[in-house]
């Protein structure tokens, strides 16, 4: 049994991922403001602090981070901040102080998503910041200590979520969250390093 952080795992994915692990790991959900701990993401501070209540781990999995939408002619330099300090930074530094306290052969896996795959109107921030979350991944993959791993899940909208977003995602095929829970679990669960796992149809 290991012990998996899952950071928002209250959200529509984390929450299955949550249930998912929790059958065969002892699984911590950590939320902004809901779970077993709470984090902000983009507060190192916060994340330090996580890590303190936690203790050593053996997997960890991100599941949130927030980006604004909105049109390329009118986003403002802070709207692309908005993306690197919480879904980019404060994935990164999940990883950069939770190498810490990781145990021996653990396992990080972060969350980019499919618009830098295929990037939709109102995205470029959201196609930005995932591109440079799966560029970190590959690049940390050689380096972790403590023989870690380290992926990313790159899912499609989800079917839970469609209704209210498939004005932006017309002609996307949604995916239920039970099976982009499965790619945590493969990267939770098996062998692989370095590795994007795309859940779209």
């Amino acid at each position: 049994m290991k012990k998996v952080i899952v950071i928002g795992g209250t959200g529509t994915i984390g929450k299955e991922v949550a249930n998912v692990l929790s059958e065969r790991h002892d699984v911590v959900t950590v939320g902004s403001n809901s779970g077993d701990l709470h984090c902000d993401l983009t507060s190192t501070d916060s994340i330090e602090q996580l890590f303190t209540e936690v203790g050593v781990f053996d997997a960890l999995i991100c599941c949130a981070g927030k980006i604004h939408f909105a049109p390329l002619s009118e986003l403002s330099e802070e709207d692309f901040y908005v993306g690197i300090k919480s879904k980019l930074m404060g994935q990164v530094n999940l990883v950069r102080l939770g190498m810490r306290t990781i145990n021996e052969g653990g396992s990080f896996t972060l969350t980019s998503g499919i618009l830098n795959r295929e990037p939709i109107a109102s995205g470029t921030p959201a196609a930005m910041t995932n591109a440079a979350i799966e560029g970190f991944v590959k690049g940390a993959a050689i380096e972790l200590p403590k023989g870690c791993r380290i992926n990313a899940v790159s899912p499609t909208i989800l079917v839970e979520s469609y209704e209210r977003l498939e004005d932006y995602f017309r002609g996307f095929i949604p995916v239920p969250a039970y099976d982009v829970a499965q790619a945590y679990v493969k990267s939770v669960e098996g062998a692989q390093t370095g590795q994007i796992y795309c859940v779209d149809r």
